[in-house]
């Protein structure tokens, strides 16, 4: 548990851009060690709410906080081109002085279908994924030489292209995964691994795949309350989705899809995937059980409105428990 640390899930999806950065504040005043930030077009519904362009919000973490920052996660392959995040992505670590590592995933048809593009496959996605994360580290690689590249690849095309504003150190590329297949690639390809699970055998798969002993990050919510029920009703309401089965995450559209297919979630399946309420024992339960499946970096994302109780019980009760 001493090599366990703690972070804080700041969601695009429920919060405007000036509510993420007095979060950021607030996390590290408690005691959070780093930070994660989701990347969306859309919010998952109507009644989360917002989704503020991430990288944006980056830059004003950047003067705000000193704690570093992974995006949770950055699709890289349909509504923007991998050349373009690749500029991105520099652009951030400089602004936070080497502290940032661009998550990536195969993303979702809720966010990407924005311009049209037909939604690939599960495989197909992963290959792409695959090829736009090698033409991130090339022109990353060729910046940091003072160099242009192209790459002519099945998917993607880049022409003479040269990023001038580059970090001193390479940007770390953790790779997302919920299912083997996706956790083999991250194996193989990411340095690192993100998850939203405490799946001590998909973190497994991760490290045979080739994850070694690369840092594993993982997601979770919480609802803190001092109301259980509100609590759970605030959950339920904002974060159904969160226990919706298969392959609905990714292939749902719009917002309004998600809200029609929660509409049928009971509100136990939202308790058993998000802590609701405020007893600290409950909250580091849930800590420990990512921390017994091998997790190395957790980011807890409060979604219940008290977020002075929240950060307060945090600082005072559960984040004391793995230091």
């Amino acid at each position: 548990m001493a090599m366990t640390s703690i972070g804080y899930f700041l969601s695009c999806e429920q919060y405007g851009p000036h509510e993420l950065v007095a979060q950021a504040r607030a996390a590290e005043r408690a005691g959070f060690e780093r930070l994660w930030i989701s990347d969306h077009f859309h919010p998952w519904n109507d009644a989360q709410g917002q989704s503020p362009f991430v990288w944006s919000v980056l830059g004003a973490l950047s003067e705000a906080v000193s704690l570093p920052v992974t995006t949770a996660v950055t699709c890289p392959t349909v509504r923007i081109h991998p050349a373009v995040l690749a500029q991105a992505a520099a652009t951030a670590a400089v602004q936070l002085d080497g502290r940032f590592v661009l998550g990536v995933g195969s993303g979702e048809a809720l966010n990407e279908h924005i311009l049209g593009d037909a939604w690939p496959s599960a495989g197909q996605r992963l290959e792409m994924l695959e090829e736009a994360v090698d033409v991130i580290r090339k022109l990353h690689a060729a910046g940091a030489r003072g160099e242009s590249t192209s790459h002519h690849g099945k998917h993607y095309q880049v022409q003479d292209a040269r990023i001038y504003t580059m970090p001193a150190e390479p940007v770390p590329i953790y790779v997302s995964g919920f299912g083997p297949q996706a956790t083999e690639l991250a194996g193989r390809i990411g340095d690192g691994y993100c998850t939203v699970k405490p799946d001590a055998d998909l973190v497994r798969v991760f490290r045979q795949a080739g994850g070694g002993d690369k840092p594993v990050q993982a997601g979770m919510k919480v609802s803190w309350d001092a109301d259980p029920e509100v609590a759970l009703d605030r959950a339920h309401r904002l974060w159904a989705n969160d226990a919706l089965r298969g392959q609905l995450a990714q292939m749902l559209p719009r917002p309004e899809d998600f809200e029609a297919a929660t509409a049928f979630v009971p509100k136990k399946d939202v308790g058993e995937a998000i802590v609701c309420g405020d007893d600290p024992k409950a909250h580091a339960e849930r800590v420990r059980q990512f921390v017994d499946a091998g997790v190395d970096e957790i980011y807890v994302q409060q979604i219940g409105s008290d977020h002075v109780g929240f950060f307060r019980g945090w600082r005072e009760h559960v984040l004391p428990e793995f230091h």
